[in-house]
């Protein structure tokens, strides 16, 4: 149970880092060689490999974008002593500007994963998000 719960801790975690536009120490929640997907209608959007690729990556997807909030929902994890999978369901929404107007996109996305226990701390070893559906909704 510890290891569910420590799991937990780290996906809300990057989630929060996310939000905070904080890359530099969100990829270190992932193990050096870590690899993220981003698929959306069967087509890939993002595939990078690597904490400097990832960092840099998301760094520049989120520029247009004024504020960010994950909410993550269901995590459903399966450990294995030091290796472990989960499956994670997150509404993500997006204010940007647009035209003069705030825009938030609402996402809805699951995440694949694979964790690594590394001394004693878990770690995302690959990340495999699929954006199941958007909403984008002009605000007042």
């Amino acid at each position: 149970m510890a290891d569910h719960l420590e799991l937990r801790a780290l996906v809300d975690e990057v989630s929060v880092l996310a939000d905070k536009k904080d890359f530099v120490t969100q990829v270190q929640l992932f193990t050096e060689d870590a690899v993220t997907e981003i698929t959306t209608n069967g087509e890939t959007l993002m595939q990078l490999a690597g904490r400097e690729a990832m960092a840099q990556a998301f760094e520049n997807f989120n520029k247009s974008f004024t504020a960010a909030f994950h909410l993550n929902g269901q995590h459903v994890v399966s450990v294995n002593v030091n290796l472990a999978s989960g499956t994670l369901y997150c509404f993500v929404s997006l204010i940007s500007l647009e035209d003069g107007h705030k825009v938030k996109s609402t996402i809805g996305a699951v995440y694949e994963d694979e964790y690594m226990k590394i001394n004693g701390k878990w770690l995302i070893s690959a990340r495999r998000g699929n954006f199941i559906w958007q909403d984008k909704t002009i605000l007042s």
